[in-house]
């Protein structure tokens, strides 16, 4: 069996959903969390926007502050396109965050070891951020920067459960 026009269907399809996500250009208006932005479209509507890739510490977590306040530098008052797929179970968008430079400010957050890579969803990642995100992880781990100078530091998703 010739396995070439597989692997050319399998790379369209994956061009084609990744062609088919959408874009959300504005203003960032507020900084919720680490990983939650206010998003000001072009005709004045605003969006909650959970950035994706990601999970940063609770507001009352170790580090939960330092986090936001890394997104607030990295976003707040700035002009970013959201490239998104989907919305999650609050009606939030789930994108990734572009700033006028070409930063993946999601993967900034990782590498300045203030998230997480959200493996859980890394699915829903192209192939090549799952690898960029897992890797600022790594580093920034090795390093001991950000929540990784932590002893041991708790995973949100674990701190949620017990609550």
């Amino acid at each position: 069996m010739n396995t070439l026009p597989v692997a050319l269907l399998v790379a369209a399809l994956l061009t084609s959903v990744q062609a088919s996500a959408d874009a959300l250009y504005g203003h960032v208006v507020g900084v919720t969390d680490g990983d939650t932005i206010t998003l000001l479209d072009t005709s004045k509507t605003q969006h909650k926007i959970r950035v994706a890739g990601i999970d940063a510490p609770e507001k009352k977590q170790p580090f939960g502050q330092r986090s936001k306040e890394s997104l607030s530098a990295l976003a707040y008052d700035k002009d970013l396109t959201i490239e998104w797929t989907k919305k999650d179970r609050y009606g939030r968008i789930i994108g990734k965050l572009i700033d006028r430079q070409g930063r993946d400010l999601n993967l900034e957050q990782v590498r300045a070891g203030l998230a997480w890579h959200y493996k859980k969803y890394d699915k829903e990642q192209s192939p090549e951020d799952r690898k960029l995100y897992a890797a600022a992880e790594d580093a920034a781990r090795g390093k001991r920067i950000g929540l990784w100078s932590d002893a041991n530091p708790e995973a949100p998703w674990d701190y949620r459960k017990k609550k």
